[in-house]
């Protein structure tokens, strides 16, 4: 890791409970509890309620170790980004090697729990999933290769997939069509977002697709893989896995989000390029949140009414 900007000597010797907060990636970690919950109620068979809180708990808590972890690393990327400076490693407030420790204890926590509250399958697919984030993600396909969200994005997908092995103990077909949705979602997501934030990415380093490939290249490739994620979101459905509010909910979604992104590729000067951009980076957010909104709808109450 490059040194960051400032003095380590300088480094708070310790930051406020708000300062450890942030480096959980409070927002990242509430999706991973969505969709990990998602899956755990989607799963078939019984959870004692408090198993299934703890292990929720430690898919959390799995999930602020990795951002720690990644806040870490990047320290000194997220030291020349507008969007990413005033975090605590770069303003200052947490040191570096403090922010590792932490990352380091609530993996082993994480893992621990989960493996003893639900399964050791469910555990190890957490460890898996913070290794493959800090390690394999952050420390090497960030700062090496354009793809670095298509692979890297196999650590935001797994989630709902460990929360059904939390009740299972087994991965099937049904938790990994789950997967995949995340999965193909991710690139259009990210790299609509990294079209207006170019420049950021392109001070700190990072080879993003439109730092690397051009925008132009970018616009293609959240096209097809929209395409690509208009089936696969409505799959579940299709597979006989979700019922028919989730087949409706996933069309209409998929529709919008391929118009969303034919704007993307139509649009490619100005403040309109920005705007569809935008448009599409919002809609993909609410998008993955119906979805799985959906799924802990429809089994939620298909468990209350004993169905």
């Amino acid at each position: 890791m490059s040194d960051v900007s400032y003095s380590l000597d300088h480094a708070a010797l310790g930051g406020a409970p708000r300062d450890y907060v942030q480096l959980l990636k409070p927002r990242v970690m509430s999706l991973v509890v969505f969709t990990a919950l998602a899956g755990l109620v989607a799963a078939p068979g019984a959870v004692h309620p408090v198993l299934g809180f703890a292990a929720i708990l430690a898919i959390a808590v799995g999930a602020g170790a990795s951002g720690a972890l990644n806040m870490w690393y990047d320290s000194d990327i997220d030291a020349v980004m507008t969007r990413t400076r005033a975090r605590p490693i770069p303003s200052g407030r947490i040191a570096p090697r403090e922010a590792l420790a932490f990352g380091l204890v609530l993996s082993a926590f994480a893992v621990l729990t989960l493996g003893y509250a639900a399964n050791w399958m469910a555990a190890g697919l957490l460890a898996f999933t913070i290794f493959f984030y800090a390690v394999v993600y952050t420390i090497w396909l960030k700062r090496s290769t354009p793809q670095n969200i298509v692979i890297g994005g196999a650590a935001g997908a797994l989630p709902p997939m460990i929360g059904y092995a939390a009740v299972t103990g087994t991965v099937t077909l049904d938790s990994v069509l789950l997967f995949l949705v995340i999965f193909v979602w991710t690139p259009p997501h990210f790299w609509a977002l990294a079209l207006f934030k170019q420049g950021d990415y392109e001070r700190a380093g990072v080879p993003m697709m439109p730092v690397v490939k051009g925008q132009d290249r970018t616009r293609l490739e959240i096209l097809l893989y929209t395409l690509l994620l208009a089936p696969v979101g409505m799959s579940p459905a299709l597979f006989g896995s979700e019922g028919v509010a989730y087949g409706v909910v996933s069309a209409i979604g998929g529709v919008v989000m391929l118009a969303l992104a034919w704007g993307v590729w139509r649009r490619r000067e100005g403040r309109a390029a920005d705007i569809a951009a935008k448009k599409l980076f919002g809609f993909s957010i609410l998008y993955l949140f119906a979805l799985f909104a959906t799924i802990l709808v429809a089994h939620g109450a298909q468990r209350l009414t004993g169905g």
